[in-house]
């Protein structure tokens, strides 16, 4: 196995802890605001796994960043509609009865 491998997946693993222990400690109050802000790295994480799947480097590549492609804009996607939601929630309502 490269080293490289190795140290990559060192990397996404910390990520992952890390960014779990941030969003977990996150005031309910904050919430839509950081919607918002995930919404808009996961744009860039789809103009990356675009950029990735159309290198064609190899099969594998190629197929990864499709399903990159797929699983990111459906998530970008998603968190639209809940924000979208969310802020709606707060909206006064109309005075129609």
């Amino acid at each position: 196995m490269p080293q490289d491998f190795i140290s990559n997946l060192y990397v996404f693993i910390l990520a992952g802890f890390v960014g779990f222990e941030v969003i977990r400690r996150v005031s309910p109050l904050l919430h839509t605001p950081l919607m918002s802000l995930t919404n808009a790295l996961d744009a860039i994480v789809v103009v990356a796994a675009i950029i990735i799947a159309g290198r064609h480097e190899t099969m594998l590549t190629t197929v990864l960043g499709a399903i990159a492609v797929a699983a990111s804009f459906s998530n970008m996607v998603g968190g639209f509609l809940i924000t979208d939601r969310m802020l709606r929630m707060f909206k006064s309502r109309s005075k129609q009865q």
